[in-house]
């Protein structure tokens, strides 16, 4: 893949991971997880299925995710579709006819946030969202009260995202409360302390009422399949919708963790959820 830079408007600027092919054949945007990126696992899977059917692979990195910090005080969150737009737009205005797009978690909020508010003029062709977090409520506050492998998560996201906050708070005085940020031991309480103000919700929970892709579903108007598992610590089965766009299909298994789905063997793992997403795009070519 080829690492790409584009300047924004804003200042700012997006890195993006491109397996270039010609503007003729069909392209995949990938939508990586809450602080991940385009070198995340799942999105390798994505990219080397692309690579097979000789499509391309455009996997962006949300801002602050691609190894460098990001020049503005915002960073990103799970209702920010403009970068994502952005991508498939400029695709489009490059001449590609045939686009798709896939979620990974917080990536999958994204994705499927986005379809519903371009309905009708979306991009795509066809997209996909794999264990997305449809109650951004309900779901931070099931990690927030969760132990064992689930505290791990809640743990390691937060180390990274205190760290990135203090960071902006450094920077640019005034726009966040530090005190505030280091005594946020848990997502509702970064996401008070840190997400909201910097992103412009009066709280947590007007973020995550504004940016919940659940109650979105009914509005998207391409084929779209969501991938989920009843055994996801992080978007536990209580929390996920049941669709009546006959447009969205839900694939729930009973058991593949929080975008894991990992078959095959222990020398020759499959990544089933991924090829799932690659058998339903190719559905549609």
């Amino acid at each position: 893949m080829r690492r790409e830079r584009w300047e924004l408007e804003d200042g700012d600027f997006l890195d993006l991971d491109v397996l270039p092919s010609p503007p003729t054949a069909p392209c995949v945007v990938i939508l990586h997880g809450l602080e991940g990126s385009s070198r995340a696992g799942y999105v390798a899977a994505i990219v080397r299925g692309a690579e097979r059917e000789c499509w391309g692979a455009v996997a962006l990195n949300f801002r602050s995710c691609s190894g460098e910090p990001n020049r503005l005080p915002r960073m990103y969150h799970s209702g920010d579709i403009g970068d994502a737009r952005l991508v498939l737009e400029r695709l489009r205005a490059e001449g590609r006819r045939t686009i798709f797009g896939v979620g990974f978690s917080l990536g999958g909020n994204v994705m499927l946030r986005l379809l519903a508010e371009l309905g009708d003029s979306a991009p795509l062709k066809a997209a996909a969202a794999v264990s997305v977090p449809f109650d951004l409520a309900g779901c931070a506050q099931a990690i927030d009260r969760a132990s064992g492998l689930a505290s791990l998560y809640r743990w390691i996201f937060l180390r990274s995202l205190r760290e990135k906050a203090l960071e902006k708070a450094r920077c640019f005085p005034g726009s966040l409360d530090p005190d505030a940020v280091r005594a946020a031991h848990g997502i509702v309480a970064f996401d008070d302390a840190a997400t909201a103000p910097l992103h412009g919700f009066a709280s947590a929970g007007a973020y995550y009422d504004a940016c919940s892709s659940g109650p979105a579903l009914d509005r998207i108007r391409r084929p779209t399949l969501c991938v989920s598992s009843e055994d996801d610590p992080m978007v536990p089965a209580r929390y996920l919708p049941e669709p009546r766009n006959p447009l969205v299909e839900l694939l729930v298994t009973r058991a593949g963790g929080h975008v894991g789905f990992v078959s095959g063997s222990l020398l020759r793992p499959k990544f089933w959820a991924e090829e799932q997403v690659l058998a339903f795009f190719r559905r549609t070519v």
